[in-house]
């Protein structure tokens, strides 16, 4: 790859990455000395609705503000006239539905004509040749007419359109369905929703789905991008959340009951992230109509085998923003008992009766709850405290993950270990967002933990480098190495961290606020980063317990470049030895396997790139990617090569 200014910017800060050494290593695998159990949640994915991962990403409606609830009322739509004339007239009904009030009352002068509303989609409708689409609307008329609808291009050309469905007058709300397919691909189509005849109606949720949604769901979820997070095979979804938990301020933040029951009941609100930047990164169309709600978040996890991890709000705002705080904590900690009871209650229990309602009698089996996201100082560990008193009365069953702050160091990040680790809490949520450097120079950052205390959840980490004006640019391979010679600590280290996930997880490459994330996509591909191949590698061959892996008697955690950490499954008699080479020259190392032997039928999978500034990106998606051969070792000692700048996975059958 061509080197971009950003790439010679940054080449001193690569040459500690990529640092000629050719000296050879001996390697010890003590594979009968395991040292801890690797937890089955140990690797998970955190989601966040930010950069349009929810609406416009993995929720897959197509329609844009379907229900008039934004803040500007007609932002997505705009006026169809083609031979017949009419208006539209935004009307609120709060009596009858306060969490949907708005409809919008349409008249309509077009019996030689059409007259409608085109909506604009998420940067755009992306549609696929042949694919078929379903429409939903509900409405009200007093008067007979038809109903079509048409795609457009961006141009306005036609690429697909509905047979029409006569509108009786009913004067009642009455739900219409049409489906129709795309004549061609599509990434900017527009959806006119046309109206013959003439009187007046009533309109609200109007839809559009793709048919192929995850698992074929109606009003479901994006099917490739679930696929995605499938693939990673996580042990655990944290969700919803991330900042959007707290709220610019205690009314704008998120509350779980409000995103469950039927999709036209469930109360939009301002994502927080519409107005956290400025330009290019402002989002004025950006909101929230929890069509992804928590009962969704809860099949989601059950779907793909990860645990879910919800988190609640403690009764405090962002910190950056307001700062504000909840006198009365007892509202959020009944929160708190309701939220398990959804998820765990009997189905006659008040909220075990909902859930069955939505469609899942089971319990979900909860067995983990986050209590704030990256609250500090006194106020978070006084509400903190009213949490865990009450929760680990009525829900012992349940671990609690509590949190260290914002900051992976400091007197905040102290101050709150020394009291969570008084109230023996399960889990403590840490946050680090650092350079390269910082993941390479703290691979050894867990070594030295208190192995009795509160466990850690290293929730959302990432390696940050100087932007670049093409998004997916800022998750380079010097970023992705970098982690993943950082995660063998963790992995070494798994008797005290728990849980991990990189973060954020989804960005659109048109609607993005935060840079980097882990897996990119437009309105109609989606693509993983180098980063999202290192999260995989580790994810998928976790084994069930670490196993030391030495160099003359000491752990590989940055001497000569190298890190180095291994798991042994013990139910399939599998060794998994990841080895990160961070230099720009090749190693040979001698392999001594203690206490087993290698046999046939392994495999060496390669994540590699000769430019430390390599990205991939939508339309060059395989610039990083992992290659797999084949592993021609066996017997207890044997030799492997190590390219320059590579993150190496060895898994071997061994008996």
């Amino acid at each position: 790859m061509k080197k971009t200014p950003i790439a010679a910017a940054m080449l001193a800060l690569s040459c500690h990455l990529f640092s000629a050494n050719a000296q050879s290593q001996n390697l010890v695998v003590q594979v009968n000395k395991p040292v801890t159990e690797v937890k089955p949640t140990m690797w998970g994915i955190f989601f966040e609705d930010i950069n349009f991962a929810a609406d416009g990403g993995l929720y897959a409606e197509l329609v844009k503000n379907r229900s008039f609830e934004f803040l500007n009322p007609m932002m997505g739509w705009k006026e169809v006239k083609k031979g017949g004339t009419g208006k539209v007239l935004v009307t609120n009904h709060e009596n009858e539905n306060a969490a949907n009030p708005r409809f919008a009352h349409i008249t309509v002068n077009a019996e030689n004509g059409v007259y409608g509303l085109e909506n604009e989609g998420f940067r755009g409708i992306g549609v696929q040749k042949d694919k078929e689409y379903l429409f939903s609307v509900l409405l009200r008329n007093s008067s007979d007419m038809k109903l079509r609808l048409e795609l457009v291009t961006s141009k306005g050309e036609k690429i697909g359109e509905s047979s029409s469905i006569n509108l009786n007058s009913t004067g009642q709300w009455k739900k219409y369905t049409l489906a129709f397919k795309a004549t061609q691909t599509e990434p900017k189509a527009k959806l006119q929703v046309l109206f013959e005849g003439k009187g007046e109606l009533d309109a609200d949720m109007i839809s559009l789905f793709p048919k192929d949604t995850w698992k074929n769901r109606p009003g479901g979820l994006r099917a490739d991008l679930v696929q995605m997070l499938a693939d990673l095979k996580p042990g655990f979804i944290r969700f919803p959340g991330g900042c959007i938990v707290e709220g610019r301020e205690l009314s704008n933040r998120y509350q779980w009951k409000t995103t469950v029951g039927p999709v036209e009941d469930r109360k939009l609100i301002m994502n927080r992230w519409n107005i956290e930047f400025k330009e290019p990164r402002n989002a004025s169309d950006y909101f929230q109509s929890f069509g992804l709600g928590f009962y969704e978040y809860f099949q989601l996890s059950e779907d793909i085998g990860a645990e879910p991890l919800p988190i609640l709000n403690c009764g405090m705002a962002c910190q950056y923003n307001t700062g504000e705080v909840a006198e009365n904590v007892d509202p959020y900690i009944q929160d708190a008992l309701d939220l398990i009871e959804f998820a765990n209650g009997s189905e006659n229990t008040k909220w075990g009766q909902l859930r069955k309602a939505m469609g899942h009698p089971a319990p979900f089996n909860l067995k983990f709850l986050g209590v704030g996201n990256e609250q500090w100082d006194e106020q978070y560990i006084e509400r903190y405290k009213e949490f865990d008193k009450v929760l680990r009365q009525k829900h012992p069953e349940i671990k609690l993950v509590s949190g260290s702050g914002p900051s992976s160091d400091g007197s905040r990040f102290d101050y709150a270990w020394k009291e969570l680790r008084k109230l023996n809490t399960d889990l403590v949520d840490e946050h680090y967002y650092k350079s390269p450097e910082w993941f390479l120079n703290n691979a050894k950052r867990y070594d030295n933990y208190d192995r009795k205390g509160p466990k850690v959840f290293a929730g959302e980490y990432a390696a940050h480098m100087k932007d670049s004006p093409i998004p997916e640019s800022k998750n380079s391979f010097q970023s992705a190495i970098a982690e993943a010679a950082f995660m063998t600590g963790l992995e070494r280290n798994a008797d005290v961290v728990h849980m991990a996930s990189y973060a954020p997880l989804l960005a659109h490459v048109e609607a993005w606020q935060w840079r980097p994330d882990l897996i990119w996509f437009d309105n109609l591909k989606a693509m993983a980063s180098p980063n999202y191949y290192v999260q995989k590698i580790f994810s998928t061959s976790k084994g069930t317990h670490v196993v030391p892996v030495l160099n003359n008697g000491a752990v590989l955690a940055g001497k000569d470049s190298i890190y180095a950490s291994a798991t042994i499954d013990k139910k399939k008699n599998v060794l998994n030895l990841k080895v990160v080479n961070t230099s720009n020259a090749a190693k040979t190392f001698n392999v001594n396997l203690e206490g087993a032997s290698a046999v046939k039928g392994g495999t060496w999978e390669v994540l590699s790139s000769s430019e430390p500034f390599a990205y991939n990106s939508l339309d060059k998606p395989t610039v990083v990617v992992p290659v797999t051969t084949a592993a021609k070792v066996k017997g207890t000692s044997f030799k492997v090569n190590l390219k320059p700048g590579s993150v190496n996975l060895l898994t071997l059958p061994i008996k």
